[in-house]
């Protein structure tokens, strides 16, 4: 466990979840811009689906990168059932933000999506400061001098 406690738990919390969420929605996003690149302008006649290891890379590391950065950012929670219920909600977290990438490049095609992935990863950014906040570090802006 870290040598500090944590300031505002539940900041730390929802911060680690949400950053967790955000980078890996990210990545899952970021593997349907490479698919639709791919399928729509590299290979438009090609039968069979040139994206779809891709997708399928993308798939993994959001589960990997939304889990793993909510366990990493979460790290200053003594209890390790709650930084255990927060990387899993991260990882599903995540891939609920990138299949939302689907309907979005339905509506508005390859500009929205990138639009997406651009916001996922400003999310992850905001959600992470928040984290570093209730966590308490040294020049986050919280506690006293």
């Amino acid at each position: 466990m870290s040598e500090e406690q944590a300031r505002d738990p539940l900041a730390l919390g929802l911060g680690s979840l949400a950053a967790g969420v955000g980078f890996g929605g990210a990545c899952l996003s970021a593997s349907q811009v490479v698919t639709a690149i791919l399928r729509d302008y590299v290979s438009p006649n090609d039968a069979t689906d040139p994206g779809s290891k891709a997708l399928a890379a993308g798939l993994f590391l959001a589960i990997g990168v939304g889990g793993g950065y909510a366990w990493y950012r979460s790290a200053a929670l003594e209890n390790i059932w709650q930084r255990g219920v927060i990387a899993v909600l991260g990882a599903v977290g995540a891939l609920l933000a990138g299949f939302l990438a689907a309907p979005i490049y339905g509506l508005v095609g390859l500009p929205g999506l990138i639009i997406w992935v651009i916001l996922d990863i400003a999310v992850g950014f905001a959600a992470m400061r928040w984290a570093v906040g209730g966590k308490g570090e040294e020049g986050s802006g919280t506690g006293t001098a």
